[in-house]
């Protein structure tokens, strides 16, 4: 199958990511989350200051935070860190890392710093920049997937992999918070799974190889519309429906209708707003709103008990005592109803892979016990 490298769906020419920067044979994209900072830290500071392979770093944030990861990671090492730009164009010996509440893309030599439509509840995401990264750069892409919750960066390790690229895990036994890792070798069958005191040192090893030739390409021109959404484009006029089937799903950010994306095994939805979500991240997002939804319903049901019995006191004080105590009445049916609903509060659960994969693990233990 052709790369996307030398030729689109289209039959034009792309600009040829073997015309890198001087002295750039690979680019390294790094995502993290919960417990990564340590991990990043630990990378850069065991890197050699002379390394001249450029590294991307999504680390999940609150969006209105300073970031500050470029400053405690120039008191790490000599490597010069700061926080990408938009059309920033691609440097050897250079740390980028995304800006709060902005994704951080790849375009050949320069690189795209949007507020496109969140991922996995998440912008800056991880899948973004390892989407544009492979897919502009092809086997020349080092992924690595660090500490953190849920699955953000599996399916953009799988595009690392279909691409060519090699394919990096933090040992989910190292990681203080190992679902993003564990996840994506569910998916992955990646290159390597270390501890991230020993990533520096592959990171060296890796960038001395020439790109591994085995490439085998998933969709283009589906790669090429998510970019683009990631990059602000608008996700129904790119036909992101085309790519997937329709469901009767919504989504949990903008309630629009998601539609479900298939590469291999892996399943993925997104909605004609563009957000787009995991099935982890999917459930874990609904099975919360339910509860969001329950107590919203309480609080409802909570001001009509209010309301009805102050009605009624109103009503006694009117000397209407037959009206009032059927406002009585219906105030003590809704309380009533409204225990039903405050038990269903209690007894709901927050979903997620890592969860169910716990609870089977648990029933199975039970029964050989």
């Amino acid at each position: 199958m052709i790369n996307q490298h030398q030729q689109d769906s289209t039959g034009k020419k792309n600009e040829d990511p073997a015309k890198a920067p001087a002295g750039i044979e690979h680019i390294i994209v790094i995502g993290a989350s919960s417990g990564g900072l340590e991990a990043i830290k630990t990378i850069v500071q065991n890197l050699p200051p002379g390394f001249s392979t450029p590294v991307f770093i999504v680390w999940h944030m609150s969006p209105d935070i300073h970031g500050i990861l470029p400053q405690v990671l120039n008191r790490l090492n000599n490597i010069y860190a700061a926080h990408a730009y938009d059309n920033e164009a691609i440097q050897p010996n250079r740390i980028y890392i995304a800006k709060p509440d902005h994704h951080l893309i790849i375009e050949n030599n320069r690189m795209r710093v949007t507020r496109g439509p969140k991922e996995n509840r998440f912008r800056p995401a991880v899948d973004p920049l390892f989407r544009s990264a492979a897919y502009t750069y092809g086997n020349r892409v080092i992924g690595i997937v660090l500490s953190g919750a849920l699955d953000d960066g599996t399916a953009g390790l799988v595009t690392v992999k279909r691409y060519g690229g090699v394919t990096v895990v933090q040992d989910p036994g190292d990681a203080e918070v190992p679902s993003m890792p564990r996840n994506a070798m569910r998916e992955v069958e990646v290159d390597y799974a270390v501890p991230a005191a020993e990533i520096a040192n592959l990171l060296v090893s890796l960038a001395l190889k020439k790109p591994n030739e085995n490439t085998v390409v998933m969709n283009d021109e589906q790669i090429k519309k998510e970019i683009e959404i990631a990059a602000e484009e608008n996700a129904l006029q790119k036909g992101i429906f085309d790519y997937g089937k329709l469901t009767p799903y919504t989504c949990p950010e903008c309630h629009g209708v998601l539609s479900q994306l298939k590469e291999g095994s892996l399943v993925r939805y997104r909605c004609h707003t563009g957000h787009a979500y995991s099935l982890d991240t999917l459930i874990q997002s609904i099975t919360e709103n339910i509860e969001d939804n329950l107590y919203n319903v309480l609080r409802s049901m909570d001001e009509s008990i209010m309301l009805l019995n102050n009605i009624g006191d109103h009503l006694a004080e009117a000397n209407q005592p037959k009206l009032a105590a059927l406002y009585f009445q219906k105030a003590k049916e809704a309380e009533d109803r409204s225990q039903l609903v405050r038990k269903a509060i209690f007894k709901h659960e927050h979903l997620s892979k890592d969860v169910m994969q716990q609870k089977a693990e648990i029933t199975i233990d039970d029964k050989n016990a």
